[in-house]
């Protein structure tokens, strides 16, 4: 029997009417798949279905985790599933099969998920929207002319249409920030290490990539952080400390924050003035709340951060496609990569290790100026995106030239790398919407393996102004 109000539950609470015993796993999946396939041809969220092995996992005993029996969806990047595409949004790998789950999905599945299916992203995660020549244009539930973000554009589309609570996400540059915002959403960029490296995604060995989910609320972001963000026997790299379970730190006040906020932009130009009034409209809504709010950018040297930050990605993408020619067992052809893939991967080749070293440290130097001025403020805040929420076909990967789509981008998406540089959690809050009812969200950061006071900070947020009440028109 389908579950009455089923998208108006989050996953935490979907997890409660199965502990309780009013719902099944089996029930909550139909009610997912009725909704996926409902919304997905007016969406393009999912772009692979397992509901036959999602039916099969439902009727098992599943784990006793805290989400036991809700469904999930796992973007089709980075994560591996056993047995199911691991195409990175890119026709080359269309007959790519992951061999074994990853290390988070393993978790995810701990958890008592049950996953039913993958998510649409750009090639290679590459942009901030999700249009590809082999996946295709995921379109937005507040507006289907206009995009949902990227590269975890899928994931968003579905949990912002209700046809799950939470989905799967990984943010390079803003990966999760940005489909979050576009989408009216939560979406944590968790501390550098704070979930397990995927071994297949070489910009999560370097610190650039981590992995996490998009939600509407706050508490299921931080019970999945509870239950997967921990210690991983034999990492490399240490863990980041926190000193409880993030699901108390949402139920304690945040205390009062000092917070700088800011709309300095890489290239100097102002962003849309509806996005300044958004950003001059919740710093005050801050100070109300009780927190000392103040104008203070970041101040680095941004052609100088970029320029290094071109050396190392461009390394690590040279060494991702090569990983993807070793798994398909022969070199691409150009028309099996879109043009700015095919740019990006011709031109990465000419970097050197001495390139990619020198930019590591330039990078660790910048980073340290970012990071320092945490000694002062608590919290920085700026917006997510420069602009209102694009309409499909302004940032076309696909048709555009590729120095087009670098210069749009820029416009649109100029402020969440520093946190993917830094390690630092960064998380996109929804806080309103644009004139055209497209949704706007602001970018708050912490500092390095800190989520603790982001989260404090959300749930207050979320508490004062309820953004889980306004439904977008391809909803539940």
């Amino acid at each position: 029997m389908p579950v009455e109000g089923y998208s108006e539950f989050d996953a935490t609470g979907l997890a409660e009417l199965v502990r309780k015993g009013e719902t099944t796993a089996s029930e909550l999946l139909e009610d997912a798949i009725d909704r996926a396939e409902r919304h997905n041809p007016s969406l393009n969220a999912l772009t692979y279905k397992a509901y036959d092995d999602a039916r099969q996992a439902a009727k098992r005993p599943l784990p006793d985790g805290p989400f036991r029996g809700v469904p999930f969806l796992i973007k089709d990047i980075a994560s591996p599933v056993a047995g199911w595409p691991q195409t990175s949004g890119s026709r080359f790998l269309a007959d790519v099969m992951a061999p074994a789950d990853g290390a988070l999905t393993k978790r995810h599945r701990e958890s008592g998920l049950v996953l039913f299916g993958k998510t649409n992203t750009p090639e290679f995660g590459i942009t901030g929207t999700t249009e590809g020549a082999y996946l295709g244009a995921c379109r937005n539930p507040w507006n289907t002319d206009h995009i949902s973000g990227g590269s975890s554009g899928g994931a968003a589309a579905a949990v912002a249409a209700g046809i799950l609570p939470m989905a799967h996400a990984s943010d390079g540059l803003g990966s999760i920030r940005i489909p979050a915002a576009c989408c009216g959403l939560f979406g944590m960029k968790i501390s550098r290490d704070r979930n397990p490296n995927s071994s297949y995604d070489n910009a999560a060995a370097i610190g650039l990539t981590v992995e996490h989910v998009v939600t509407r609320s706050v508490r299921d972001s931080a019970g999945l952080l509870d239950a997967t963000g921990y210690r991983e026997p034999g990492s490399p790299f240490a863990y980041p400390p926190k000193d409880r379970p993030y699901l108390e730190e949402i139920e304690t006040a945040p205390g009062t924050l000092r917070i700088a906020f800011h709309s300095e932009t890489p290239n100097g130009k102002p962003v849309h003035p509806e996005i300044r009034a958004a950003l001059e409209e919740t710093a005050k809504h801050l100070e109300t709340l009780g927190h000392h709010v103040e104008e203070h950018g970041l101040g680095i040297d941004y052609r100088k951060l970029y320029s290094a930050q071109r050396a190392v990605s461009g390394s690590n993408f040279a060494a991702t496609v090569d990983a993807a020619i070793a798994a398909k067992g022969r070199e691409p052809r150009e028309d099996e990569f879109e043009p700015l893939t095919w740019r990006n991967y011709r031109g990465s080749k000419h970097y050197t290790g001495a390139d990619a070293m020198a930019g590591w440290s330039t990078l660790r130097t910048l980073s340290r100026e970012i990071l320092a001025l945490h000694e002062t403020y608590d919290v920085i805040l700026s917006p997510v995106l420069g602009t209102p929420v694009p309409k499909i076909g302004e940032i076309d990967p696909v048709n555009m030239q590729p120095r087009d789509v670098d210069r749009r981008q820029a416009q649109v998406f100029p402020f969440t790398p520093p946190q993917n540089i830094t390690g630092q959690p960064s998380m996109s809050v929804p806080v309103g919407y644009d004139s055209a009812g497209l949704p706007i969200g602001m970018m708050f950061s912490g500092r390095y393996g800190d989520e603790a006071t982001l989260f404090r900070l959300a749930a207050q947020l979320e508490q004062a102004h309820p953004w889980q009440t306004k439904r977008p028109p391809v909803w539940g």
